[in-house]
């Protein structure tokens, strides 16, 4: 697999829906002891309840390095499937492969480059080469794509649209140089996708430089989940209610305007002098179900009745999601759907 241009990606490569369904979940197994420090134990036990949590609905896969595969079977239980393969942190929404349908309906994966966020944690040379040796392992199809990305810095409707944030990709220290037309070209060719919608930006504390799984994503097409502005005094206002604007404005790919549900944010809260990134937009779209985060407070129950009504069609599961976001992530950001086949 080599860094190919455009012309060599076979046309009619899609990316679809996250709430399309899936053959199963891929997550990693926590494993970077200075980022958890003496939490690791209990990032673990988040993990293997969150990978139980979906396996009701359906198959899951664990991603763990070779001398936690043991550890990792007995604390996951019976049903979760576990796979040995060299990582450096537990983030499978970043950095796995993001999986697309060829034109024929089959799965193919794109490999994103990926170099921690912007250089944030070292060493990450095992995740830089994960979404390449998990595609190897499926046999499936695989591109190298000639961008630095995350698999939480985007969300797609199916039909096309994309949503994304400026601060995040079009961070210098990402790729510096790119400007949004490179960009998006490299969407359409890699992902089907013909309208970016581009946030203004994330959250002050997220370390990800503000990806848009913590602030926006689709639940159908031309419907949007949105984090809701709060309080003035709130260090995100502006920025949110910008993307609320661009959101507002925007048309899709098909040239509808978007209906935006605001979604409540958990107060802020910090453990350990760690700011928490907590969000409850990110969840996952499990087969059936929708597992959302919940953190012990005060909005929980209006968040999850907001985003239940947005899938009414499945299960929604709250899990308790504090212990995850310690390590800087929510349930979304551990979690990567292999879609079925088309």
């Amino acid at each position: 697999m080599t860094d190919s241009a455009l012309t060599t990606v076979p046309a009619g490569l899609r990316m679809p829906a996250e709430w399309q369904r899936h053959e199963r979940c891929w997550m990693g197994w926590p494993c970077r002891t200075l980022l958890w420090g003496e939490r690791l134990l209990a990032a673990r036990r988040a993990f293997a309840d969150v990978a139980r949590t979906i396996a009701d609905f359906e198959p899951v896969t664990m991603v763990a390095n070779p001398h936690d595969v043991a550890e990792a079977s007995l604390m996951c239980g019976q049903g979760i499937d576990i796979l040995a393969l060299p990582l450096d942190d537990s983030w499978l929404r970043d950095t796995g492969p993001s999986f697309v349908h060829d034109a024929e309906g089959g799965l193919a994966g794109i490999a994103w480059r990926f170099n921690a966020w912007g250089e944030r944690y070292l060493p990450y040379g095992d995740d830089a080469a994960l979404s390449a040796a998990v595609l190897a392992h499926l046999k499936c199809p695989a591109f190298l794509a000639p961008l630095v990305l995350e698999g939480g810095a985007i969300s797609v409707d199916g039909e096309g649209t994309l949503l994304a944030t400026e601060s995040s990709i079009l961070n210098p220290n990402r790729n510096p140089g790119r400007g949004w037309a490179e960009v998006e070209q490299i969407f359409a060719g890699y992902l089907g996708v013909s309208q970016v919608i581009w946030l203004a930006g994330g959250l002050v504390h997220d370390e990800t430089d503000g990806h848009v799984d913590n602030i926006a994503c689709f639940v159908a097409p031309g419907r949007v989940l949105a984090a809701a502005p709060g309080w003035r005094i709130d260090p995100d206002y502006e920025m949110l209610r910008t993307n609320l604007e661009r959101l507002r404005a925007a048309r899709d790919a098909n040239g509808r305007a978007l209906e935006v549900i605001e979604v409540p944010r958990p107060k802020a809260r910090e453990i350990d002098g760690r700011a928490l990134v907590r969000s409850y937009l990110n969840f996952y779209p499990a087969n059936g179900a929708v597992i959302v985060p919940v953190f012990d407070d005060v909005a929980d129950d209006r968040a999850f009745s907001v985003i239940a009504k947005t899938f009414p069609e499945r299960q929604p599961v709250a899990v308790q999601a504090n212990d995850v976001v310690y390590g800087g992530g929510g349930i979304h950001c551990i979690t990567q759907p292999q879609p079925a086949r088309r």
